[in-house]
């Protein structure tokens, strides 16, 4: 048994060889004892002896010693460890001064310990000074690196390489605020700006940071707590020390914060602890997510845990149902590795750098850059007694429901079906949404404009009696829908704009900039995205059309125009027309040549017939008299489609002759033309060379329309230049005055607009996205815009040419109608003539002559009609 104990039993823990590098310092040592026949090493050993950690890392330490003196292969060593503890007291003082009592009076070669962060942080410094290397198993801080001191070795894991579990768990479940409680103290903070980090990159952000004092009172914890309800956030990353966290969690259980809508994520602090902690603890604990590392159950291990109960429980008889957790297994393993190294330098005498560089031994632990290689992570769910495995984490794979580390499939991975099921608190198997109504959160002040016209936009009403504002119209039902489709909650207020000493919002410029001078939180209405704006705000995704088109009055200007006769139908439906006319005359003539005398003649004659016959059907004016049936039966359904098509074509026709464009070359007349009050495209008409004595701004669209009814000549306007969303609601008003001629001229729509910077604009982007693709989106228009109906509207000319896509199922039938009557008629007349088809002895092209001079003969059915009539 304990020769195998003396070999690599951890996997979370095997020992890279690294540790040699701690030989460097026992070399001048070894070489003055080589006659000897042990050489004793003082080691020195500082921990919190009131601690856990403390107390089982020492029994692990000796645990170690022995076991490896003991074994056959640490038995021929002439080294020997010789421990000499102190107790640091939970102080860094303390801490401090029993490392240099250490160092100056027993002169020990290297220091195990201290057991927290903020301990080992200033005992680094004197083993600087001393050429001491200090070595801790648990000091887990992510400000503690090899890279400060070469003298420091960190046999524990960073805690930032957890940071990346945490972030796919968030991800995992689409949260996208957390709030972060931690021990007011190096530990505590170290690991913030990595979380940071982490979750920024999943597009996720740590929404409030909560510190509590390592001492902190009862009041004081309750009073941090009572903040945490109260924010809109319920997804709660708790990193500090167990004994403080236990009181946490006592005290969030008795303030109802361990119910369903919560979630607690603890960190490997914590997590690396629960089989110690006490009962009534893990009761209040019920729900929770933790992250530790793995470690795998080998039968190595379970035969060292029942040697190290059995001895701790000898040592320590006062403490009952000890458990064991990775710490101790940290602490047994250095402990063995210096044992290694000690022996190992005396042997090979080489120098620091050589011995730190060397790693062809079997490995024992893992160290990267002087600490230890971040391994595969558990996540738990604590529940019942004790915490279950929902999952596993590796920097290769991401989330897994089983760990394979063999496995070479290294795609990355949070799908959802890699977890195992999770209880919540609150006892359920709902996942929590993360977030809840605040009960006194700041709410988002929302700057809207105040407009005379165009209410279907925006709209605010005062109510003097009440003194209340409401705010109203499409671009407040866009937002509001936005906002809900968030994952978490944001509460807004609207804010009406006005201009100083006015009434109006005379310039959304003005309107915007006020974001930038931080008087509003965000600007909604119908504000348009415009380059110069975006230089101190920042834009959502657009959620209307974008553009700029010219809108003018209607004139008739047709009765000049050749060709309007041909613009009813697009070349499509002209082409397909023509086609399935021949078609039709060529069935119609196979079906009736051989028994309608008015089907036979010179070719040219039939031929002729072939494309007189259908067209003729156009005005009924056909004189050949049809005697098949399935020519009738093809007629029938050519009829219909003729009848439909020949009125289609008349009622275009008459449309196109009573609307067309008007394109006034406004720039060479010197006209008048229109542009909304306070919007952006009065500079767009500048740089369009537009003269500034030439326009004329309108506040509503009855005013536009009075001034284009004048005329540019009676002191209206010519035409009027607007945004696509304005020109929509004035044509669907006036639709048969008024149409859009000319090119869109590029804008990028209406947006709503952030502070610079802003942590909203991405989600609220992507909320603008779900929205506008919604059958929501189209009841939101209809509800502010389907009042206004049009039924001869046309922007364009084209608009009014037939396409064939409005045909194509016609044309569909009379050609299956006619294909299939050509088949039937071509199946009998083969059947007829199979005696001809089948004569072997004749060549193809001779039956083929013989075939089609059979069907130019008449028959009997055309020599009796002939004789009837």
């Amino acid at each position: 048994m304990r020769k195998k104990t003396c070999k690599v039993f951890f996997s979370v823990s095997s020992f890279s060889f690294f540790f040699l590098c701690l030989g460097i310092f026992f070399c001048m040592e070894m070489a003055m004892a080589q006659n000897r026949s042990t050489i004793p090493i003082n080691v020195g050993v500082v921990f919190d002896m009131d601690e856990w950690v403390g107390k089982m890392g020492l029994s692990c330490i000796s645990m170690a010693l022995s076991d490896f003196y003991s074994s056959d292969h640490g038995s021929v060593y002439r080294t020997r460890l010789v421990l000499h503890t102190r107790d640091s007291k939970r102080d860094i003082v303390a801490a401090a001064a029993a490392a240099l009592d250490l160092l100056k009076d027993v002169e020990v070669k290297a220091i195990i310990g201290p057991t927290s962060s903020m301990q080992v942080d200033f005992i680094i410094g004197l083993g600087e000074k001393a050429h001491v290397p200090i070595i801790s198993f648990s000091a887990t801080s992510p400000s503690l690196s090899s890279f400060r001191s070469p003298y420091f070795i960190r046999a524990t894991l960073n805690d930032s390489s957890q940071v990346k579990t945490i972030s796919s768990i968030i991800q995992y479940f689409g949260w996208r605020e957390v709030a972060l409680i931690y021990i007011d103290n190096q530990f505590g903070e170290g690991i913030i700006p990595f979380l940071t980090d982490a979750l920024e990159k999943i597009n996720a952000r740590i929404h409030y940071r909560n510190d509590i004092p390592e001492f902190a009172t009862d009041d004081q914890i309750r009073s941090e707590l009572h903040k945490l309800r109260s924010i809109q956030t319920r997804v709660f990353i708790v990193h500090m020390t167990t004994s403080l966290s236990a009181k946490i969690f006592t005290m969030a259980k008795e303030l109802g914060m361990m119910s369903e809508g919560y979630v607690w994520i603890i960190t490997d602090a914590m997590a690396n602890e629960l089989n110690s902690m006490d009962p009534s603890t893990i009761e209040s604990m019920q729900g929770v997510i933790g992250v530790k590392p793995y470690v795998p159950r080998t039968k190595q291990l379970e035969d060292f845990t029942t040697r190290w109960k059995l001895k701790f429980q000898q040592e320590n008889p006062t403490i009952l149902n000890a458990e064991l957790n990775v710490f101790g297994l940290w602490a047994y393993d250095s402990a063995t590795a210096l044992a290694m190294a000690v022996e190992k330098s005396r042997n090979a005498g080489a120098s620091y750098q050589k011995l730190y560089t060397v790693t062809n031994e079997p490995a024992l632990v893992q160290i990267v850059d002087g600490q230890l290689r971040s391994p595969a992570y558990q996540i738990i769910n604590v529940i019942g007694n004790g915490a279950k495995g929902i999952g596993f984490w590796t920097r290769e794979n991401g989330i897994t429901k089983e760990l394979n580390l063999r496995s070479i499939n290294n795609v990355y991975s949070i799908s959802k079906a890699n977890f195992s099921t999770i209880i919540w608190p609150g006892d359920t198997t709902s996942v929590p949404k993360g977030w809840v109504i605040p009960t006194n959160g700041k709410k988002l002040r929302i700057g809207v404009p105040v407009k005379d016209g165009f209410n279907e936009f925006v709209k605010v009403t005062r109510d003097f009696t009440t003194n209340t504002t409401t705010v109203t119209g499409y671009c407040i039902d866009v937002f509001k829908e936005v906002m809900d489709a968030l994952p978490y909650y944001v509460p807004y207020e609207f804010v009406p704009y006005v201009a100083p000493n006015g009434e109006t919002t005379e310039s959304y410029d003005d309107l915007v900039y006020q974001l930038f001078l931080g008087n509003f939180d965000a600007v909604v209405g119908d504000t348009t995205i415009f380059a110069n704006r975006s230089q101190y705000v920042d834009f959502t995704l657009p959620y209307t059309e974008s553009g700029v088109a010219m809108v003018v009055p209607i004139k008739d200007k047709n009765r000049n125009k050749a060709w309007v006769f041909v613009k009813p139908l697009t070349w499509e439906l002209w082409l397909t027309s023509f086609c399935c006319f021949v078609f039709i005359g060529f069935v119609i003539w196979v079906l009736e040549h051989r028994v309608n005398e008015d089907f036979r003649g010179p070719p040219w004659h039939q031929v002729g017939l072939i494309f007189w016959f259908p067209f003729s059907t156009m005005v009924f004016a056909q004189k050949e008299k049809i005697v098949s049936n399935l020519a009738r039966f093809v007629l029938i359904i050519w009829f219909l489609v003729v009848l439909i098509l020949t009125s289609s074509y008349m009622a275009s026709l008459t449309s196109t002759l009573t609307v067309e464009k008007l394109q006034p070359e406004l720039l060479k007349s010197n006209e008048y033309v229109g542009y909304l009050r306070g919007s952006f495209v009065a500079g767009l008409l500048r740089k369009m060379n537009f003269d500034e004595d030439r326009l004329k701004p309108y506040s509503t669209p009855e005013e536009c329309v009075d001034l284009l009814s004048r005329g540019s000549a009676n002191g209206g306007i010519a035409a009027v230049f607007d945004e696509i969303p304005y020109v929509k609601l004035i044509l669907a008003k006036y639709c048969s005055k008024y149409t859009i001629v000319g090119p869109t001229y590029k804008s990028d729509g209406f947006g709503f607009a952030f502070p610079m910077g802003s942590p909203l604009v991405p989600d609220v982007s992507r909320a603008v996205l779900s929205v506008t693709e919604s059958e929501k989106m189209v009841q939101i228009e209809k509800s502010w815009f389907g009042k206004y109906t049009c039924s001869n509207s046309s922007a364009s000319p084209s608009s009014n040419s037939l396409g064939l896509d409005s045909f194509w199922g016609l044309f569909v039938i009379a050609v299956v109608a006619a294909t299939f009557a050509l088949l039937v008629f071509l199946t009998a007349f083969m059947h007829e003539h199979w005696h001809i088809i089948r004569q072997s002895n004749l060549p193809f092209h001779e039956r083929i002559r013989i075939l089609a001079r059979n069907f130019d003969r008449k028959t009997i059915v055309a020599i009796r009609s002939r004789i009837v009539n």
